[in-house]
């Protein structure tokens, strides 16, 4: 049911808004309500190459602008960020359902990233030698690629796109947005405070869509790169899809994270820490932990009573209500999903110990709510253990010793974050050094890296050869060019057939 008119949102090209001409639309709903509070309008493929068109002009002035003009622009966006603050994180809360604190987190960690892009200049600098050979000098240049686009999710609105985005500017690139079209306005609100803080007109264009537009992006033969975060498939899809069209494309996938606890952990910091990252954003997060992994019985015995006892007093609500841990799932197909997930573990035999299905909150009858789920005995054939959830379900799987566990998180499918909870430090290190995982914490719960070192996982997690921000974001945003110079102060010495040698 909707309340009232939806808001009519747009696409943003050419320094403004834009209502779509496409004649199609996407409902967004408020997932507290489970009500439609605004249509977005899904782009065509001739909207996208106008977006295209677009951005390959703007970007032609903006990359002639030299890289700390570029900074201080986007070091003004970051200060404007900061002013909204409490007006995206609203925006957000409201579209995706994570609570206004994790809502300003998802904000500030990316412009963390943007932070770290405005120093460019150094990142950019390329190499020189003299003498290479008699009179030859040799030089390397960094130079932006042109057109790039950023494919988003849902589960992070602002980060990842200022994630995709603030390298790619920075290296002189100009940017098309496509956003998740679940919550998508937050995105538009960035791009109209990238403008004010300066950004000339069609270097950030955001067009809303669903495949139409992914599609059109992807065989665009302007667009020379394409970032994508989202579910495996469809970052497979993306990856071989763009690699036919010649492009450069980084596709970040899905997620088991596995979180080891060892019999000389601190139990109450690893319990802590397996209720903030198993429950936190309702388990929307690619580097959620949804697997506790105890090593001996008595660990497990201990920790399953530990994280029973913590569970069932846990508070799910209203996203802006200051007293909800976590707040609904973003959509009712995910809430359906997610509970198809809890009812095939039970099938399957493990033993469920908070079920989180049928959840009611108080005066929000029809919003998305999905309570803590806590399974016990689970096994690795299991369905619950081998896909991604992406829900509110904490999975515990014993393992006997800890070679076992270290070859559970490593013989898994995916390989995007890992974590360890001991006091040993040989073990720890053991254990960093072996796990065939991207993204690895010792005593950390979600070890995602700050700005300056590069995010990525491995296997069915990361498609392409660079991560996301970091110096590989401004490697995958940019082509090395290399020019040998030669000064011969007038000597000549013929034409010569052969190959130089370094010589």
């Amino acid at each position: 049911m909707t309340a009232g008119t939806p808001r009519q949102l747009s696409h943003y090209l050419d320094g403004k808004p834009q209502g779509g001409t496409f004649g199609r639309f996407g409902d967004v709903y408020n997932p507290c309500t489970g009500q439609v509070q605004a249509q977005v309008p899904l782009a065509s493929r001739e909207e996208v190459d106008a977006a295209v068109a677009s951005a390959a002009k703007a970007q032609k002035v903006w990359a002639a602008m030299n890289p700390q003009r570029r900074g201080r622009i986007l070091l003004k966006f970051v200060d404007l960020v900061n002013q909204n603050m409490d007006e995206l994180a609203t925006l957000l809360s409201n579209e995706h359902g994570k609570t206004f604190p994790d809502a300003k987190g998802d904000i500030q960690r990316g412009i963390e990233v943007v932070e770290f892009a405005a120093g460019a200049p150094h990142l950019l600098k390329g190499e020189f030698s003299t003498e290479a050979g008699t009179g030859i000098d040799v030089h390397s240049l960094r130079q932006p690629l042109g057109v790039v686009a950023g494919i988003t999710p849902f589960n992070f609105p602002a980060m990842i796109p200022l994630w995709k985005a603030g390298p790619a500017l920075a290296a002189g690139n100009a940017f098309i947005l496509k956003p998740s079209e679940r919550d998508p306005s937050v995105p538009l609100r960035l791009a109209e405070l990238l403008t004010e803080a300066g950004l000339p007109d069609g270097v950030f264009n955001v067009v809303n869509g669903d495949k139409d537009a992914v599609d059109a992006l992807l065989e665009h033969p302007d667009v020379k790169a394409i970032g994508f975060v989202g579910s495996t498939p469809i970052a497979q899809y993306i990856y071989a899809t763009a690699a036919a069209h010649g492009k450069r494309a980084q596709c970040f996938g899905g997620a088991k994270n596995h979180m080891v606890i060892m019999p000389d952990a601190d139990m109450d910091l690893a319990v802590d820490a397996l209720i903030g990252a198993g429950y936190g954003s309702a388990g929307e997060r690619c580097m959620a932990i949804s697997v506790a992994v105890p090593v001996g019985e008595e660990t497990a015995d201990r920790l399953v009573a530990a994280l029973a006892e913590r569970v069932k007093n846990l508070k799910v609500g209203p996203s802006l209500e200051a007293s909800s841990d976590f707040g609904p799932v973003v959509a009712a197909s995910a809430k359906e999903r997610i509970e198809g997930y809890i009812q095939a573990g039970v099938d399957e035999g493990a033993t469920l110990i908070a079920d989180g299905r049928g959840l009611k909150v108080d005066g929000h009858p029809d919003g998305f709510w999905v309570g803590p789920t806590l399974f016990d005995n689970v096994t690795k054939d299991m369905k619950i253990y081998r896909e991604e959830i992406f829900g509110p379900v904490l999975s515990v799987l014993r393992a006997a010793d800890y070679e076992e566990a270290l070859r559970l998180c490593s013989e898994h499918e995916f390989g995007n974050g890992v974590a360890i909870f001991t006091r040993d430090g040989d073990s720890a290190r053991d254990f960093s050094t072996r796990v065939n995982v991207g993204m690895v914490g010792v005593n950390v719960p979600i070890p995602v890296p700050i700005a300056y070192y590069t995010f990525g996982g491995w296997k069915a997690s990361g498609f392409g050869d660079l991560n996301q921000h970091g110096a590989d974001a401004f490697r995958f945003y940019t082509k090395t060019k290399t020019v040998t110079t030669r000064w011969t102060a007038g000597v000549r010495e013929g034409a010569s057939f052969v190959m130089p040698e370094g010589s």
